[in-house]
C-alpha cells in the first residue's frame, strides 16, 4: 500500500488543491489567526510567524509512508487563485489501510460547496488511486458545519466520545465519521 505520494495539484471544476508554498503564508494566516476559525481546532489562533513555520513544513510533506504521516494541502479557487482554506490528510494505519481527512476554510467562503468539492477530490485519490480501505473524520460534534459536511460526503457517524479530550483548558467531545472504499465505489456506481 505504501508509499502514497501526493503528486498534485488536483483540479476540480472550480478548485485547485495543491501543496502550500511560503508565498501562501499571509492567506493562510488570514484564517488561522481567527478565534472563530480556531474554536473547534486543536490549536489556538496563530500569529504570522507560527503560520509561516507551519506553511514551510507543509510545503515539504508529500509522502504518506508511516502511521502519522500527513499532507496539509491548500485549496484555492481556480478562477482567481483566491485561497479558500486547506485540507488535512493523515495516514492513521498502514496495516489497516486507514487515513483521516480534515478541513479548515475561511468563513468568507463557507456555504458555497468548496469544502465538499475539495474533500471529494481528495477522497477520489484516497480510494481510487491509493486504494485505502477506510477514511475517517474526527471532529467536535458542536461544529455543526463540519458534521453537515461529513453527511454531504456520505460519511456515517460511527462514534460519539463524551469529554474524551482536554483541549484549550476544557473537556471536549469527539465525533467520528467514516467512509469505506466499498461505500465510495457504490456511490460512484449510483451516480
Amino acid at each position: 500500500m505504501v508509499p502514497l505520494d501526493f503528486n498534485g495539484p488536483l483540479t476540480t471544476e472550480r478548485l485547485t488543491v495543491r501543496l502550500m508554498t511560503p508565498a501562501d503564508t499571509d492567506a493562510v494566516h488570514s484564517y488561522q489567526s481567527r478565534e472563530d476559525v480556531c474554536e473547534y481546532l486543536l490549536y489556538a489562533p496563530r500569529d504570522r510567524d507560527a503560520v509561516a513555520g507551519k506553511v514551510v513544513e507543509a510545503s515539504t510533506l508529500t509522502r504518506l509512508e508511516n502511521d502519522g504521516d500527513f499532507v496539509q494541502l491548500l485549496v484555492e479557487r481556480l478562477a482567481d487563485h483566491t485561497v479558500l482554506g486547506e485540507l488535512y490528510f493523515s495516514l492513521v494505519s498502514v496495516e489497516h489501510e486507514c487515513a483521516e481527512i480534515g478541513w479548515v476554510f475561511h468563513p468568507d467562503h463557507h456555504g458555497k460547496g468548496y469544502a465538499r468539492e475539495a474533500a471529494n477530490a481528495l477522497l477520489a485519490i484516497a480510494f481510487d488511486e491509493w486504494k485505502l480501505h477506510r477514511v475517517v473524520a474526527e471532529l467536535t460534534p458542536q461544529n455543526t458545519a463540519s458534521v453537515a459536511l461529513c453527511h454531504r460526503l456520505n460519511m456515517r457517524e460511527e462514534a460519539y466520545f463524551v469529554q474524551n479530550m482536554f483541549i484549550k483548558g476544557r473537556w471536549e467531545d469527539t465525533g467520528v465519521y467514516a467512509l469505506l472504499r466499498t461505500e465510495w465505489e457504490a456511490l460512484r456506481t449510483a451516480d
